[in-house]
């Protein structure tokens, strides 16, 4: 057990790396659980397609509206505090929502109002969560440390969880919830036993005159004007809009067009978390292995080239393992982008930098999927494939070589 703890903890990570990982996978199994049982519970309070659509966009809102103000408090607060009191909001609003589910005086409008501040909360929590992880290791152990959370992230979150959540809401409408609720205590419980290495700080010394909105126009700047993030940011946004696109329509394009069925529906979204495992497990030889600039420039003609082969296929079979492929790089993308960030960032901007990388994603996905569903409606279900295509192969060849600076910007200090 020891040898297995050492190979997927390495010891010099230090203690603190294994309380922030079990802290990340433990709150994750929770999220995993929600992301089946929140949309259930919804459809089992309203008939409304407007309302089920609206508890989704719910979650992701909150990224939007207090992003680069949790980025901000992330860099003047001490972070690991910050983490615990969002984490415990987050716990006291699903239990205070359990309350209501058990004894059966539930509604819609609680449940959206849950949802609501729940992923307030979550903006808060993952936002500073971000920032911890390059306090407590070395620059050269940050592929290993994120390819670790990330692991976490793909068992807990989008394999064991949402079947789990499914489960425990056909044994009771309560029981998931209340599951999630000692899943993120825990999590508080854990990320409590962190402590910064000798000579670090949680805690970033700030001028006490400085106004928030200062702090975060400082952020911004600071994006702007260190071209390889900027670039980063943008791919990120860009790439997130055209993936958007297609995928909010996919349960239409697979039983639609490929014609296959639910079950096979559920295969696709199986398919690209098995193909996730095989990313992760193989994350860390690849940083050793490949240039950073060639890994990059790999992950993103994959996305193009997947988007083109989605829009040409027929076949049910064929969009499986498209799946796979995309679960595939999609990981090592997400583990690479990350830690590229985290090493190029100053320690005293890694959490605004967070907050606009985590807009950049949402404020994406939120984009994508409104156009996406518009040339659906007007050009058929292919059409959004091939604006993804299009936008990314663009997208792709005008930052082509400006991605070698991306891959520098990430190199160890």
């Amino acid at each position: 057990m020891s040898k297995l703890v050492e190979a997927v903890l390495p010891r010099r990570l230090g203690r603190s790396f294994r309380w922030l990982v079990a802290s990340s996978w433990t709150s994750n199994i929770g999220d995993g659980i929600a992301l089946a049982a929140g949309p259930l519970l919804v459809a089992s309070q309203t008939d409304s397609a407007f309302l089920v659509a609206l508890a989704a966009m719910l979650q992701r809102l909150p990224w939007l509206l207090f992003g680069l103000w949790a980025g901000a408090l992330a860099d003047r607060l001490d972070r690991r505090l910050v983490v615990i009191i969002a984490n415990a909001v987050r716990a006291l609003v699903i239990a205070v929502l359990c309350v209501f589910v058990g004894a059966g005086t539930v509604s819609v409008t609680m449940v959206l109002t849950a949802m609501f501040l729940y992923g307030v909360a979550e903006v808060f929590a993952d936002t500073t969560q971000q920032t911890l992880l390059p306090t407590l290791v070395r620059p050269a152990d940050l592929g290993t440390g994120n390819q670790r959370m990330q692991a976490g992230f793909l068992a807990a979150n989008q394999l064991v969880g949402p079947p789990l959540g499914a489960f425990l809401f056909a044994a009771g409408m309560v029981w998931p919830f209340v599951v999630q609720v000692v899943c993120v205590a825990l999590a508080v419980v854990l990320v409590a036993r962190i402590t910064a290495p000798a000579g670090t700080s949680f805690t970033n010394v700030r001028d006490s005159e400085s106004h928030v909105r200062r702090d975060i126009a400082e952020g911004l700047r600071w994006v702007w004007h260190h071209a390889p993030v900027r670039t980063l940011c943008i791919v990120i946004l860009v790439f997130n809009i055209t993936w958007a696109a297609p995928w909010g329509v996919l349960v239409k394009y697979s039983l639609d067009h490929l014609h296959m069925s639910e079950v096979g529906y559920g295969l696709l979204t199986t398919a690209t978390g098995l193909g996730g495992v095989v990313g992760v497990l193989s994350y860390g030889w690849l940083e050793r292995h490949v240039n950073l600039a060639t890994l990059i420039r790999v992950c993103l003609t994959l996305e193009v080239l997947t988007h083109g082969a989605f829009a040409l296929t027929t076949t049910g079979w064929v969009a499986i393992a498209l799946m796979f492929e995309f679960g595939v790089y999609v990981f090592v993308w997400g583990t690479l982008s990350t830690t590229i960030r985290q090493r190029a960032v100053p320690k005293e901007f890694q959490g605004r930098v967070a907050s606009i990388n985590m807009i950049c994603v949402f404020g994406g996905l939120v984009l994508g999927q409104g156009i996406g569903g518009v040339i659906a409606e007007y050009w058929g279900l292919v059409a959004p494939w091939w604006f993804a295509f299009a936008g990314a192969g663009v997208t792709l060849l005008l930052v082509w070589r400006s991605l070698s600076h991306v891959a520098h910007a990430g190199s160890v200090r």
